[in-house]
């Protein structure tokens, strides 16, 4: 016989866990204890369940293995609800454990009890209150199961401690061996006949793409046939964005240069569409066909009704589709290729102003020149997100975390901080404006007794940027969104941390290339200017791609 919260770190074990990430409570002592004695599994203590949710996550994405995290009951798990979502809607896998009261004798009443299990079920692929020890291991299964199978999301398992206390004979169930399922060659050709018949085909990178695999064949495709290729936010470095054939990253909803170069095709290959994202463009009836690729049926709407759909795993399709096809003679891209170099020009126009406070438009630059291709930059949420999408070329698959499906603030710390966890051979950046870093800020003390080599740019602007942004250009008047900040760099000091200012344009550079090449936890406090967020991204932009 075992007892029931060994048994559950075993089934943990079989599933290959690392890291549990957490904070763990009265409820969770049983499996706490036993999870002291496991040789695999390390427990990484965070000072939020918030952060110990978003480093699971951020696990998940890097790797297509389930993340752990862990937390009590009550206010704990209802800590982890951002997390969850965050997980659902990125498309990342995760499983949450948190505990709970005896459920078969309590003497406590109702303290600390919520119905975490109800509360979990909107935002998760799979949630369960474990009631009997014997069925850990095939709950266990099935959350890992769902947790990663297409398209991967947040699972929650309760476990309450009299069932954690309870002896049990029942053992872990071995991991199977799964593999998706293959397009069909039928939907296959007549994709191809499609492709062959069309004069100005495009494709369109989203989320569902940036899987193992799948830019490989993605480049091949295009160095076959010569298609430019768009991305969306979460389709980032699928294929390296230095491309001749790369048209843009559709970070703006509407009139951008990408936007006049998908409205220069005559058929649009979909891959990986997600519909978490606004698309970057819009059918209507009788307008441009569309050829949906992707791991499932396409999600149809009053604005995307797609033509052919190519359902399967997406690598293997786009290597069917790569394999059949004849690349067309009569296949023209000059219309999109000029609006990506009327982008390129205008972007060239704003790169060399080196005003101080820091320009957005410099920021991304020097960024870039101080990453390495594999470098990986974790942003959390604000108007800079936008020009990072937009002018920030991805060189590899994942080197560019940014969320465009929950997009909450708070998550770039704990992102970056799992990053160099997964890659501690890799730099490692997180990019937070001054509100999203204050969210959890508190992940500074973990990533310092980690020992992580990581650096925290903040970009600093004493308020709510991005909704204050929106406020102007919703004509309102400039009200409510402007707060003070602490010292950042005897803040970073104050948790072991080492604390960076930049005082100059010129400072930026240095400081991102020492921060980068010195082993520890840096924080880089960096005064940032948006005011031409405006005038450039709402305005000229708009102005310059009607033209074309």
């Amino acid at each position: 016989m075992t007892k029931a919260s060994d048994l559950f770190v075993q089934c943990l074990e079989e599933e290959g866990v690392e890291y549990i990430f957490g904070v763990p409570g009265e409820e969770n002592l049983d499996m706490l204890d036993s999870l002291s004695r496991s040789k695999q599994i390390r427990l990484i203590l965070t000072r939020h369940e918030q952060g110990a949710g978003f480093m699971a996550a951020t696990y998940g994405r890097h790797t297509g293995k389930t993340g752990v995290c862990m937390a009590t009951l009550g206010p704990g798990a209802t800590n982890f609800v951002t997390a969850a979502a965050y997980a659902q809607l990125g498309g990342m896998p995760i499983l949450m454990v948190t505990g709970q009261k005896p459920i078969k004798k309590s003497k406590q009443g109702r303290f600390q009890i919520l119905d975490v299990v109800a509360m979990m079920d909107p935002i998760t692929k799979y949630t369960h209150q474990l009631a009997s020890a014997d069925n850990i291991p095939s709950r266990i299964r099935e959350a890992f199961r769902l947790a990663e199978e297409e398209k991967p999301g947040a699972t929650h398992l309760e476990f309450p401690e009299d069932v954690a206390d309870e002896q049990t004979d029942s053992k872990p169930i071995k991991r199977s061996i799964a593999r998706r399922p293959t397009a069909e060659s039928k939907a296959v050709r007549a994709a191809v006949e499609k492709l062959e018949k069309a004069k100005a085909p495009v494709l369109v990178i989203g989320a569902g793409a940036n899987r193992k695999l799948t830019g490989r064949m993605l480049l091949q495709f295009i160095e076959k046939t010569g298609t430019p290729f768009v991305t969306t936010q979460l389709g980032k470095g699928v294929i390296d964005e230095t491309n001749p054939k790369f048209l843009g990253c559709a970070a703006l909803s509407a009139n951008d240069f990408v936007h006049k170069a998908i409205e220069a095709a005559d058929l649009i290959v979909n891959v990986g569409h997600d519909v978490i994202e606004k698309p970057p463009f819009f059918m209507k009836q009788g307008g441009t066909e569309v050829i949906h690729v992707s791991t499932r049926s396409a999600e149809v709407d009053p604005v995307y009704f797609p033509q052919i759909e190519v359902i399967g795993d997406i690598a293997n399709a786009v290597w069917q589709m790569k394999e059949d096809i004849v690349p067309s003679g009569r296949w023209n891209f000059d219309r999109m290729m000029a609006a990506r170099a009327a982008e390129l020009k205008h972007s060239a126009t704003l790169a060399g102003d080196s005003r101080f406070p820091i320009l957005p438009s410099c920021l991304v630059r020097e960024v870039r020149a101080a990453m390495p291709a594999d470098g990986i930059i974790c942003l959390d949420n604000g108007v800079y997100k936008i020009w990072f999408a937009r002018n920030y070329p991805a060189r590899q698959p994942n080197t560019v975390l940014l969320d465009n499906a929950l997009a909450t603030m708070g998550a770039g710390l704990p992102s970056a901080m799992a990053s160099a966890m997964v890659y501690p051979d890799r730099k490692v950046m997180a990019i937070c404006g001054d509100g999203g870093f204050m969210m959890n800020s508190q992940e500074m003390e973990t990533a310092v007794r980690l020992g992580l080599n990581i650096t925290v740019l903040i970009l600093r602007d004493d308020s709510y940027g991005m909704i204050r942004w929106k406020q102007a250009n919703m004509g309102f008047k400039d009200w409510g969104l402007t707060f003070n900040n602490p010292d950042f760099v005897k803040y970073a000091e104050s948790y072991g941390a080492n604390g960076h200012r930049v005082d100059s344009a010129d400072d930026l550079p240095r400081l991102l290339r020492y921060t980068l090449d010195t082993p520890g936890v840096h924080l880089i406090d960096c005064p940032i200017d948006y005011a031409d967020n405006d005038r450039i991204l709402n305005n000229e932009i708009k102005e310059l791609s009607a033209k074309l």
